[in-house]
């Protein structure tokens, strides 16, 4: 699923630690050999935490990943931070995150990667 994609969902109030996880180590860029490093949660029980029986971890490792993640614990629980009670996204973001769920990776990726560099584009002529 696309990062737009698990936003949507997130936006539904579907997701859970697992989810909002992956949807992080995405948006991030990291691999779970990554986060396990700078974490100091082993790669094996990250990867138990990301499977179809996604575990939930203790408070500690929790901390541990969110703080590698640059997040709250309950961003990762809930997909909210603390300070966000209600994100309010234009209309047209919940058709972009249906349509790109619908595409294949290679073309969502190319799909975030444009919205990306037309966001870039606009904050610099700002400036």
């Amino acid at each position: 699923m696309s990062i737009i994609g698990y936003e949507f969902y997130r936006i539904l109030g579907k997701m859970g630690f697992r989810e909002n996880l992956k949807s992080q180590l995405e948006y991030s860029g990291m691999l779970v050999k990554e986060l396990a490093a700078l974490s100091g949660v082993k790669k094996k029980t990250i990867d138990s935490y990301l499977g179809t029986r996604s575990y939930i971890p203790s408070a500690e490792a929790a901390v541990n990943i969110a703080q590698a993640l640059g997040v709250s614990v309950e961003y990762l629980v809930t997909g909210k931070n603390a300070k966000q009670k209600t994100a309010h996204y234009p209309p047209e973001a919940k058709t972009v995150a249906e349509i790109t769920a619908q595409m294949k990776e290679k073309n969502r990726r190319m799909a975030v990667a444009i919205i990306k560099s037309m966001k870039k584009q606009e904050d610099e002529e700002k400036k």
